[in-house]
């Protein structure tokens, strides 16, 4: 990322308050000496709070919101109150040009209407997606999309989340050829919705894009790590993920139980240790927090409304890290690699084939 890149931070954003945001943010800056902010929001309140980090004053400016968006407000709400409230205004200094990309732990809703309408999908794409990150027992995390933004997707929408998400896994995870599957409810080719089907015809067609595909793959296998990308619509996505963090989040607290069961449990736990912490580190999800709206003609990235100071960190460092490599462009790049023949295959319903 060049010095005269900024990002725009909806500081007013998440469930943690502004305090937590710009602890997070000046983490952030710490790691990468050049980054610059845009802090969006009520300017006496971040004002106030930058007292607390000196060293971020210097390399950030202010921009003032006389409003926030509701954590259970409805998106259309929002959006008619775009351009007073803090996640709008970070949008629209993306769409000028002025901040490389937007980061807000605000409502997801509001901020994929805000982004799409602001932003606009790019040229060949027919819907945004939301993609993230899953540990797994892999040597890298697994990109997933779409975690929520289309519960409704065609074969023509997967086989755009596959370009994109193999780009995004390309960018962050430092792959030449990201192994993409198919969330499927088996592995067999006869499995699956027409759609799902369709898509992975035209995915096998595609050998010429820069990624390996390689079939179906079931929910018990999102966190193995033997896949790269992992592609679905909007509503299993969801699902796929609150379950794999809930499922994290029992086996976290099972373990706290299991130790405090007796005297010998608790001596147990002083002697694993050292394993159990690396448990607890791998499955935090503010290691691996901060999703982002691909399709879009900008970067914006949703963190966890519930995430620290830490997880506000490692969001702002997956922005930066795709404002330097210029994920927007890539995506473009392999969007025009796709033939003929593999769009003929996916035509939305009700067009004949070229």
């Amino acid at each position: 990322m060049s010095d005269s890149s900024w990002i725009a931070v909806d500081a007013m954003g998440g469930d943690e308050g502004l305090a937590v945001m710009l602890a997070g943010v000046a983490r952030a800056r710490r790691r990468f000496e050049n980054m610059r902010f845009f802090l969006v929001g009520d300017e006496t309140a971040i004002a106030e709070g930058l007292k607390l980090h000196p060293n971020l004053t210097a390399h950030s400016e202010i921009v003032h919101a006389p409003e926030l968006v509701g954590s259970s407000e409805k998106p259309s709400q929002a959006l008619r109150r775009a351009k007073k409230t803090s996640m709008g205004i970070a949008i629209d200094l993306v769409k000028q040009g002025r901040a490389a990309a937007a980061v807000s732990a605000g409502n997801t809703g509001a901020l994929m209407a805000m982004a799409k309408v602001s932003l606009r999908t790019m040229p060949g794409i027919d819907r945004p997606a939301l993609a993230g990150r899953v540990p797994t027992l892999g040597d890298n995390d697994t990109v997933v999309l779409d975690l929520g933004a289309n519960t409704d997707c065609d074969a023509r929408n997967l086989l755009q989340f596959a370009v994109m998400g193999a780009a995004y896994a390309r960018t962050t995870l430092d792959l030449a050829s990201p192994r993409v599957a198919l969330l499927n409810i088996g592995t067999e080719d006869q499995k699956g919705t027409e759609e799902i089907r369709d898509a992975a015809a035209a995915l096998k067609a595609a050998t010429h894009l820069p990624l390996t595909f390689v079939g179906f793959i079931e929910g018990d296998r999102l966190a193995r790590g033997e896949v790269d990308v992992i592609v679905c619509d909007g509503f299993s996505g969801n699902i796929a993920l609150k379950t794999a963090e809930g499922t994290a989040r029992f086996v976290a607290d099972l373990l706290k139980r299991a130790f405090r069961s007796s005297i010998r449990s608790k001596i147990g736990f002083l002697i694993s240790r050292p394993a159990t912490e690396l448990l607890r580190h791998h499955l935090d999800p503010n290691n691996h927090n901060g999703a982002v709206f691909l399709g879009l003609n900008g970067l914006v990235v949703k963190s966890h409304g519930g995430a620290n100071e830490i997880g506000v960190a490692t969001a702002i460092a997956a922005a930066a890290k795709m404002v330097r490599d210029d994920l927007t462009r890539r995506i473009s790049e392999d969007l025009r690699q796709i033939d003929a023949r593999a769009a003929a295959l996916v035509q939305p319903a009700g067009e004949p084939a070229q």
